[in-house]
């Protein structure tokens, strides 16, 4: 089967050319924000509206209430038993957002490993972190060498996991789940960055509009400290006026920097996957590109 990821930075545009393209495949479209799976959150997420779709099936948005970090095991888990419901259904699918993680658990896989035990873990906590590293280095060489002597959780973790199942951890950690039969193309998209951060800057201000500030009260009220603890941009910095620490305006503000600097980190990390073909829509239109993603389709 084959699927089709559409990445890109915040307010790049994937929404609308997402639904262009699943109408001329006929496929379905499952989200890949981590801040859309909270139900409640739906200005300041950019989630994408009913009349939006047109009448195209979004999964993956509303999945959980805005009280408790939503992994990416759980992601993966969830995308990956939708996947098998639309093979069975021979449906083509899209994957589009802008949380890499959430993508590459889906198209690469997770590594898979063991359950943390208490009883080693205890006996690991109470030895130094050079004693533990020392021990590392013997067991996993490869491993001691990508963490450093002092960040002891991480080489508790290793020599755990090491110890628990008899091989490394350097080569468990890249043994990769991948949970699913289909074969992605992935495309990410790109605008100049004063354009994009234009459009981000514009985006906040039609949030304000659209009525985020009374979202944000309506839903602190609600969860309280256990949305603070998820910290999703746009309702932070409110919940930070909230608190009294900021004008509304320099919340407004520094939604659009944590906004700006999101954007530039999740373009990094998509332009450190050689995987994706890039279209720059400054450069081409939506229907060029939905002409030349369908023929690479079909040569997938």
């Amino acid at each position: 089967m084959k699927g089709l990821v559409i990445a890109g930075p915040t307010a790049v545009g994937k929404t609308a050319l997402s639904i262009k393209l699943a109408k001329a495949m006929g496929a379905e479209i499952i989200s890949a924000d981590s801040a859309q799976v909270y139900k409640e959150l739906d200005i300041g997420t950019a989630k994408v509206m009913s009349e939006e779709m047109q009448g195209i099936k979004h999964y993956m948005i509303d999945m959980v209430v805005p009280e408790k970090k939503y992994s990416v095991g759980e992601y993966q888990k969830e995308v990956n038993n939708i996947l098998l419901k639309q093979e069975n259904e021979n449906k083509d699918v899209i994957i589009t957002g802008g949380t890499g993680l959430y993508i590459s658990s889906v198209t690469e896989g997770l590594s898979e490993l063991p359950a943390s035990d208490p009883i080693l873990r205890e006996t690991l906590m109470k030895k130094s972190s050079e004693d533990l590293y020392r021990e590392l280095e013997k067991l996993d060489p490869e491993a001691a060498e990508g963490i450093h002597i002092n960040n002891k959780k991480r080489v508790e973790r290793a020599l755990e996991v090491s110890l628990l199942t008899g091989e490394k951890f350097s080569v468990i950690s890249k043994r990769n789940i991948k949970g699913n039969n289909y074969k992605f193309l992935k495309v990410a998209l790109e605008r100049g960055r004063e354009n994009l951060y234009e459009r981000i800057n514009m985006r906040v201000d039609m949030m304000m509009d659209a009525g985020l500030y009374q979202e944000v009260v309506k839903v602190y009220e609600k969860y309280g400290e256990n949305l603070e603890k998820i910290n999703i941009i746009g309702y932070s910095e409110i919940i930070r006026h909230l608190k009294g620490e900021y004008t509304l305006s320099e919340a407004v503000e520094l939604i659009k920097r944590n906004s700006r600097r999101y954007a530039k980190r999740q373009f990094t990390w998509f332009k450190n996957d050689d995987s994706y073909i890039w279209y720059n829509l400054e450069e081409i239109s939506e229907e060029e590109i939905v002409l030349d993603v369908l023929q690479r389709l079909k040569n997938l």
